[in-house]
């Protein structure tokens, strides 16, 4: 970082002592707000003497309301603007939804930290007059708001007499939408959202992997910093969470291997169980009713908990975890290529390119 810039972000406490100032960039939402809190309050505790600051912006995800996200054709929707404030030293980090991030993120850029995952599952919010009911028991030709081709596409196998139409907008506006309109009798959100909000009362239910696998990445937080900055790096890094970080590692790697985005649906589902990781990854036509999906394991040697070098090198589909096994890191990797090869063996290029056609042509 420049001297002028090291001045900037630098301040002076009432015992004359300097401290540094680091801001974090985040969304305006009141969930981006929140988890953005929940992030600085973790680094306040570790690092006491670090002055925060919280740097709240729009992005062009928030702006664009009237189009279905899978029909804009801009990967970082949610992220470009913050990673312009980052480039530009005006924030040092960043807090995102991983789901947000693109597995190939720009130059110079890399995520520093993966926090603990919450729920990662989709959870199902009925209109108030179907109070106690599930999707199965919703009567015929049902509407659910979903913006998602991924969600969409497994809910129309799984419930063919729903229907499914887009709904746009923040957490708290696709509710207002749902409780104030009789447009949707329910509308599909990421549980791990509604959790940190506070609003578990309003799930329905929550939709299990045979019904609904998740969105790569869905329900972690990621820390986006510069790259060079080692500092922040070292800092951030404290807060990754190992499993979480492996799990996602082999998710984003599946998907960056199928060239996958969110114009295409592909769903994944990961967990580690005696020092196996295991991931089911899946493709889908945008109807449901073509599909491919697979599960694959690898071992992983949690307890190796060898220190890595600060490098800009050293990164997996865009994460640097600098206090998690290489080796562990490396054949998580290798699992979500491997099982992506094995899915495009079988003809999910196909699927993902007839579905990515017809979203286009909607």
């Amino acid at each position: 970082m420049s001297a002028e810039a090291d001045s900037e972000t630098n301040s002076q406490d009432g015992d004359g002592k300097v401290s540094r100032v680091i801001r974090i960039g985040t969304r305006k939402s009141q969930l981006a707000r929140i988890q953005t809190d929940s992030v600085a309050e973790k680094l306040k505790e570790l690092y006491p003497d670090v002055h925060l600051e919280i740097v709240a912006m729009s992005t062009t995800g928030d702006k664009i309301l009237d189009t279905a996200l899978s029909k804009i054709g801009e990967k970082s929707l949610f992220t470009k603007e913050l990673e312009n404030a980052l480039e530009r030293n005006e924030v040092d980090l960043v807090v995102h939804s991983l789901k947000d991030l693109p597995t190939v993120l720009p130059l110079g850029f890399t995520i520093g930290a993966v926090l603990k995952r919450e729920n990662p599952q989709d959870a199902v919010v009925l209109h108030p007059k179907h109070a106690g009911k599930s999707l199965d028991l919703l009567p015929n030709k049902s509407i659910i708001g979903t913006s998602s081709l991924r969600r969409a596409a497994q809910l129309k196998k799984r419930f063919p007499h729903l229907e499914f139409k887009d709904i746009r907008g923040n957490l708290n506006t696709r509710l207002k939408k749902l409780d104030e309109n009789n447009d949707f009798s329910g509308i599909i959100l990421a549980a791990a959202g509604l959790q940190r909000m506070g609003w578990e009362t309003r799930i329905s239910q929550v939709l299990h992997p045979e019904d609904c696998m998740y969105a790569v990445g869905q329900g972690a937080l990621a820390v986006e910093v510069r790259a060079r900055d080692q500092d922040i790096l070292e800092m951030v890094s404290v807060l990754h969470d190992p499993d979480t970080v492996l799990r996602c590692i082999a998710e984003r790697a599946f998907l960056r291997h199928l060239e996958g985005g969110c114009s295409v649906p592909v769903a994944v589902h990961t967990e580690i169980k005696n020092s196996q990781l295991y991931l089911t990854g899946a493709v889908y036509s945008l109807d449901g009713s073509d599909s491919l999906k697979e599960t694959m394991q690898t071992s992983i040697a949690l307890d190796s908990q060898e220190q890595e070098q600060v490098d800009e090198k050293v990164h997996r589909v865009g994460i640097t975890a600098l206090k998690v096994s290489g080796a562990a890191q490396d054949a998580a990797e290798r699992l979500g290529v491997d099982l992506a090869n094995l899915l495009l063996s079988k003809g999910a290029k196909e699927i993902l390119t007839v579905a990515r056609q017809l979203n286009d042509a909607r």
